[in-house]
């Protein structure tokens, strides 16, 4: 008979105890006295006596191809199980089924563990207001649309190692100005500063990148100054994980996790992924982090009391740049392109850089507000800037370097397209850019309107023809004033009733 390992213990005591064999099996609920014999003389748990299965139940049917299947995954161990199994399978359509390919991974799983040392994370003391960490991570798998428009964005995210108290906020890239306005969003939230500041090293945003450090590996870059300049102006010191040791900063990667679960859990409990505004999505994740921050109070208390509290000024959440705009009407920014007002050709402006938007200064006033572009050679062309010039010189239309930006909608281009196939091509490009025109004076959705309504009868039609669509609808926009009569003996009762007054 056989018997678990918590009865072998109870009728062991009871044998201790000065109990008989059969006093002990019956309360150990053990039905044999050979049975309490046999463990007393085995001195042993029933556990202890299990021996592991050294044999196969069934022939291994990858017995014949497995030293060729090792010496493929010792000659390259990043192959994965189904690569191998296909392989097999091309070399023989008979051997094997498709149904085999799990018993192949689970071989192949095994061969790793054996043969294949792994790194470990080395799990680390962390010290109370010794360091905030931060990492950008990205948000696209939520799903979240502003205004029904499918909302692509970043997450840069601070945290504190010893407590996991946490804050963070909504950029659309990992550059040093989004750097700058998460870490300083922390600290204002926070209102103490701990002693260093970590990033990876991976992190573009902080490190030099002019072009002699972009020849040395990232170890050897060093910080870029404008983040030291940063990190100095509120006593942090700048610190970094080592070259592909991503553990080193292991918090805010767990807690990255941690916090896209939360806010994918709170969206399901809202009902809905569509926010009104990038400020009115920000303040959900903050209401978010907030929750999340309330049980790690009492470790943030202990970190409060080692840190510095935060009495400097924040800097300001944009950077400036003085730019002289070119005989083409672009603005430079970094590595991209902007159209600004044609009268500003050749004049050197400012452009303040925020991390949504930029404006351009000219003599203390902002002319133009666009958005922000990201990455490198792309170009932000306006028509409302070019098309005076391109109506005074309709001859660049049809080779202009950006003209598929003077297509703002679809049914502009499709407009032009049915230009062509009916007039000569100057008189067709003319005629656009008369359309074209007339979007910028007045209202671009009315002009659309009107193209997708000459579209649909399929009859010859020019820029004369939107105009007279167009502007009855500008007229009926202009409210008719109706003149009022004063009648000033008002005044005059007015005047009298304030003498009686005095009088009295």
């Amino acid at each position: 008979m056989t018997a678990t390992d918590a009865q072998v213990r109870l009728l062991m005591k009871e044998r201790s105890n000065g109990k008989t064999q059969e006093q002990a099996a019956v309360k150990a609920n053990i039905g044999s006295c050979k049975t309490v014999r046999k463990y007393e003389q085995l001195d042993k748990l029933p556990s202890e006596l299990k021996r592991g299965r050294e044999y196969r139940t069934r022939a291994d049917p990858f017995g014949a191809d497995w030293r060729e299947i090792e010496k493929k995954l010792e000659e390259a161990p990043e192959l994965e199980a189904k690569t191998l199994f296909e392989w097999l399978c091309e070399r023989d359509e008979t051997k094997y089924q498709e149904g085999q390919l799990r018993t192949l991974q689970r071989h192949i799983s095994n061969w790793r563990v054996m043969n294949r040392p792994q790194v470990l994370s080395l799990d680390q003391i962390r010290q109370p207001g010794e360091i905030l960490q931060t990492d950008g991570t990205c948000m696209n798998e939520l799903k979240v649309t502003i205004m029904q428009e499918m909302f692509e964005h970043i997450l840069i995210h601070s945290v504190l190692p010893y407590s996991n108290w946490e804050w963070g906020r909504v950029v659309q890239s990992e550059s040093l100005l989004s750097i700058r306005l998460g870490l300083q969003s922390a600290l204002i939230k926070l209102g103490y500063v701990p002693k260093a500041h970590q990033t990876d090293n991976s992190t573009a945003a902080t490190h030099n990148l002019s072009p002699a450090a972009r020849e040395k590996s990232p170890a050897e870059r060093g910080f870029n100054e404008e983040y030291l300049q940063l990190l100095a102006h509120y006593g942090m010191e700048a610190r970094t994980t080592h070259v592909a040791s991503p553990n080193e900063n292991g918090d805010v990667e767990s807690s990255n996790g941690g916090l896209k679960r939360a806010v994918q859990q709170h969206l399901l409990l809202r009902g809905s992924r569509d926010f009104e505004s990038i400020v009115a999505y920000e303040k959900f994740l903050f209401d978010i982090m907030e929750k999340r921050n309330v049980g790690r109070q009492q470790k943030l208390t202990e970190e409060i009391s080692i840190m510095k509290p935060l009495i400097v000024n924040p800097w300001p959440q944009m950077r400036e740049l003085n730019a002289r705009v070119g005989n083409n009407g672009l603005l430079r920014v970094g590595a991209n392109g902007y159209t600004v007002p044609s009268g500003l050709k050749g004049k050197r402006v400012n452009v303040r850089i925020y991390e949504w938007q930029i404006e351009v200064w000219y003599a203390n006033q902002c002319v133009e507000s666009m958005p922000r572009l990201t990455g490198a050679q792309h170009y932000s062309i306006n028509y409302r800037h070019v098309i005076d010039s391109l109506l005074r010189k309709p001859g660049g239309f049809r080779n202009y370097r950006y003209r598929d930006d003077l297509f703002p909608q679809a049914v502009f281009r499709e407009a032009w397209e049915a230009l062509e196939r009916h007039l000569p091509p100057r008189k067709a490009d003319l005629a656009y850019l008369r359309i074209l025109k007339q979007a910028a004076l007045g209202l671009e959705t009315d002009v659309s309107q009107a193209l997708t309504l000459l579209l649909a009868t399929k009859t010859i039609w020019d820029d004369n023809t939107v105009a007279e669509l167009v502007q009855p609808t500008v007229r009926q926009m202009i409210p008719s004033l109706i003149p009022q009569a004063v009648n000033l003996s008002v005044y005059d009762q007015l005047l009298q009733v304030e003498v009686c007054h005095v009088a009295a």
